[in-house]
């Protein structure tokens, strides 16, 4: 009767510990779900954890490259730099020798402009002083003369030409004047008189001092005379030669002409000087 009694309550107990046993091994899977899913979710951090490792470390050698890159793109350009400063400072160096090149190639241009104007200030001073001295010589293309060394002098002054080519003129001028005063001259030409009267003569003319003449007849004789009036060089003919005058000139002409035998001839003239009479 008793093992009646006991029977209900163990299957009681049973049944309440059966139930628990399931609660339990439920409890039991539920929590290895978890443990699963939290394995898994911690392996998916760790592979989270080792793939952000493994991109810090990409960066960080990245980073190292790009520092080694930049320190060396840095140098690179430092050298270039100086590189470049070397050669503006080369450049500049040769700039500035350039400039003094320039500057004393100026100066000295400069000096050869002075120099040369000084020149042709000296140059058209001789060529007026010529000027005077051919205006004071005989009458004896005077004019023509006188018209080439003013046309110099014009040329000198106004630039129109060189120092060298006006030099040239000038001597080739000073020399036409030279064998002006050396050369002794005769020619058929009409002479007007004193009295103003036009006839046909023979002039001789000694160098730049003297002038004789006879007409074609022989009735007329004159030598050219030197004077200063009011400050100013006259020649005017003197025709009162006496007899032995007349004779003089008329034998220096032919002798010139070769119509005489070479001699030497008195003639009725004497030296002319600048500032006086004859």
């Amino acid at each position: 009767m008793k093992r009646l009694n006991i029977l209900p309550f163990a299957v009681l107990v049973f049944s309440l510990s059966g139930l628990a046993f399931a609660d339990y091994e439920s409890e039991i899977r539920d929590l290895k779900l978890q443990k699963e899913k939290l394995n898994s979710e911690i392996q998916n951090l760790n592979t989270r954890i080792a793939s952000t490792d493994s991109m810090l470390r990409a960066d960080v050698s990245h980073r190292q490259l790009l520092e080694q890159r930049y320190k060396a793109d840095v140098e690179r350009r430092n050298l270039e730099i100086d590189s470049l400063n070397a050669k503006i400072r080369k450049v500049a160096s040769s700039l500035q020798q350039e400039r003094n090149k320039q500057a004393r190639a100026k100066n000295k241009s400069d000096n050869v402009a002075a120099k040369r104007r000084a020149l042709r200030g000296e140059l058209a001073k001789i060529c007026k002083q010529l000027e005077v001295q051919i205006a004071q010589t005989l009458p004896w293309e005077r004019d023509k003369r006188l018209d080439r060394a003013k046309s110099l002098t014009r040329e000198i002054e106004s630039g129109n030409v060189t120092e060298e080519e006006a030099f040239s003129r000038m001597k080739s001028l000073v020399n036409e004047e030279i064998k002006f005063g050396d050369e002794v001259s005769v020619v058929n030409s009409p002479l007007t008189r004193k009295n103003g009267e036009i006839v046909n003569a023979t002039i001789l003319r000694i160098g730049n001092q003297w002038m004789v003449y006879v007409d074609e007849n022989g009735a007329s004789y004159g030598r050219l005379e030197r004077k200063l009036e009011n400050d100013k060089i006259v020649y005017e003919w003197n025709e009162e030669l006496n007899l032995e005058e007349r004779a003089a000139v008329k034998l220096a002409i032919d002798v010139k002409q070769a119509k005489k035998p070479p001699q030497i001839v008195k003639l009725p003239v004497s030296l002319s000087v600048v500032g006086g009479v004859r």
